[in-house]
């Protein structure tokens, strides 16, 4: 029997993959999961696709099943003690773990509601990282043992709950994909993004000048760009102010920035 093919009650298996070799790709990500076929959607449209077609950044979609061992590739069972829902196997778990990760320093990822929530820095960690794992779970989550063993951090959107990991995962993958050097076409768009600088972002607005009695400020008509960029983050912090007042504790503010938030408290709040 060659190496990486198993055989089962229903007879020789199909080639488990081999733990991946390196490639020149800037960001390589393998996702583990249960339904690969959610990712077609995500994985090849828009950004995604342009990263993976310009060899920017590596997708590999890893099935769990091709690591179970029964003929109807079961990777879940019910819980000890009892109670609602399936848990996902250790064994199949452990084993593409383990090969996926092969002699590889990368770190493995569980998304999971019980984790750190992801937010900008730490997508732009991510990103650093050049390549890590990511495990999506399902039914009431996997086996802790692996968690144990296999884990090195767990990972959260927030505080709901989702019917599995694959969700979070592409959420993750774009967010941090974008912050790959040429991914996005012009590098100023993601350093001018919301949480970027600790602050959401300024308003947009594209052609026509007036719809429906809307017009666009004047200030961006008038070509004066150090006047624009004035404007620009003083409604940057207007929106922070008003949307999400928490993040300017975090926020690096210049004495400017602290004039303009002083004004913007003693305005009525909308």
């Amino acid at each position: 029997m060659s190496p990486g093919t198993r055989k089962s009650a229903a007879g020789p298996r199909k080639a488990v993959p081999r733990a991946p070799k390196a490639t020149r790709a800037l960001l390589t990500v393998d996702v583990l999961t249960l339904f690969p076929g959610y990712f077609e959607g995500p994985f090849n449209t828009s950004l995604l696709k342009r990263a993976k077609d310009k060899g920017l950044v590596d997708l590999r979609l890893r099935d769990i099943r091709d690591w179970t061992h029964d003929k109807h590739h079961t990777a879940d069972d019910v819980p000890y003690g009892g109670g609602a829902g399936m848990v996902m196997k250790v064994e199949p778990l452990d084993e593409c773990l383990k090969q996926v990760k092969g002699r590889r320093k990368v770190r493995t990822y569980y998304l999971s509601p019980q984790g750190r929530p992801l937010t900008n820095d730490l997508a732009m960690r991510l990103a650093g990282e050049k390549a890590f794992l990511l495990l999506c779970g399902h039914y009431e989550g996997v086996d802790e043992r692996v968690l144990a063993t296999r884990v090195d951090e767990e990972i959260s959107l927030g505080d709901f709950v989702l019917t599995g990991g694959e969700p979070a995962a592409a959420a993750l993958v774009d967010a941090v994909a974008r912050m790959v050097p040429g991914v996005v076409g012009d590098p100023r768009s993601v350093i001018r993004d919301s949480f970027y600088e600790g602050l959401l972002d300024y308003p947009h607005y594209t052609r026509p000048r007036v719809y429906q009695g809307q017009e666009v400020p004047e200030i961006l008509l008038s070509g004066d760009h150090r006047k624009i960029e004035r404007w620009r983050r003083r409604e940057a912090l207007g929106n922070t102010y008003r949307k999400r007042p928490d993040l300017l504790a975090k926020a690096a503010l210049t004495d400017e920035d602290r004039k303009v938030l002083e004004e913007l408290q003693k305005e009525p709040r909308p």
